[in-house]
């Protein structure tokens, strides 16, 4: 691909356009944030590792200029501003609305025709805030989500296990948080069902790890994580750049699906050089259908809260 833009410099923008960068999957990659000289000074970062880590493409960062940005295949937006103590949820919903919007328009005037990854939180309404902006078709607009939830469940479960990684299959479904739905019964070691591995209680102690994932490290660090976040966009990067056509768990737009319209939400998906090639629909017991409306239910209520704030 010719041009690869990320926007927002942070933690979690600038360790994808790292990955990005190392994988070779642009010509040129443009790390873009309001902060003089932040993405210039990360950007060079990276580059000056071009010679060490072996690749070749070009890492530039600008200063809000988004005509550098023109004709770019993908956009990955990372912006937006963490909750703070004093600061209600829908007051970070109105602030981040605001700038996702705002980059949005900015961004598509220079490349129409990108497809766009939403990492921005809270994920789910900010992906819908992206798609009522943009106007694009849905599935060229989607947010990474399920993959970072993905990683997180299979590498408490590697740890549990005492294997590696690599051997773990796993799906999960719905909102990005609490709601979340890891489902043990598709989740496999090397094709075995891991209800063969552990029982009942050690795997709800697990699911019950992977909902708070991020809220663990908040407690450890004092802020939110940033590489597994942004390997996760990198890896969908990279099914659309190589067309590789990967099932992944990814926010995407419901008209019908699981019986659910008009909502945005985490469901696995086919990925490839259009983006959403195929919404997938896997069968599931009364549990997880529950389960699942009981998440839509909680999207929902948030989505209809940005709509009352006439934002967008």
């Amino acid at each position: 691909m010719e041009k690869i833009t990320v926007i927002g410099a942070g933690n979690v923008g600038a360790t994808c356009a790292n990955i990005i960068a190392q994988k070779d999957l642009a010509r040129e990659v443009i790390l873009l944030d309001i902060k003089k000289g932040l993405a210039e000074g990360k950007a060079l970062d990276v580059w000056q590792t071009s010679s060490i880590q072996n690749f070749n493409t070009r890492v530039v960062g600008v200063t809000d200029d988004y005509l550098k940005t023109q004709g770019s295949g993908i956009i990955i937006v990372t912006s937006g501003i963490p909750r703070q103590p004093d600061m209600s949820r829908d007051d970070l919903i109105k602030i981040n609305t605001g700038i996702v919007k705002d980059v949005i328009e900015r961004a598509i005037k220079y490349s129409p025709d990108a497809i766009i990854i939403i990492v921005s939180n809270p994920l789910d309404v900010m992906t819908y805030a992206a798609y009522k902006t943009a106007k694009k078709q849905s599935n060229r607009i989607f947010g990474m989500a399920g993959i970072l939830d993905a990683g997180r469940y299979k590498a408490f479960l590697a740890e549990s296990l005492n294997i590696s990684p690599k051997d773990i299959q796993a799906l999960l479904m719905g909102g990005h948080g609490d709601t979340m739905i890891p489902l043990p019964r598709y989740t496999s070691v090397n094709g075995i069902p891991v209800t063969q591995f552990l029982d009942e209680t050690e795997l709800s102690k697990i699911v019950e790890r992977t909902k708070n994932g991020g809220g663990e490290l908040v407690g450890l660090m004092g802020t939110s994580a940033w590489y597994a976040p942004g390997a996760s966009a990198a890896k969908m990067v990279k099914a659309i750049v190589n067309d590789e056509r990967r099932i992944f768990p990814v926010c995407a737009l419901l008209n019908g699906e699981y019986g659910l319209n008009d909502i945005y939400i985490g469901v696995p998906v086919m990925l490839g050089k259009n983006g959403i090639e195929r919404i997938i629909e896997i069968e599931l017991n009364k549990k997880e259908e529950k389960m699942l409306k009981e998440s839509a239910d909680s999207v929902r209520s948030v989505m209809e809260k940005l709509d009352k704030m006439n934002i967008l």
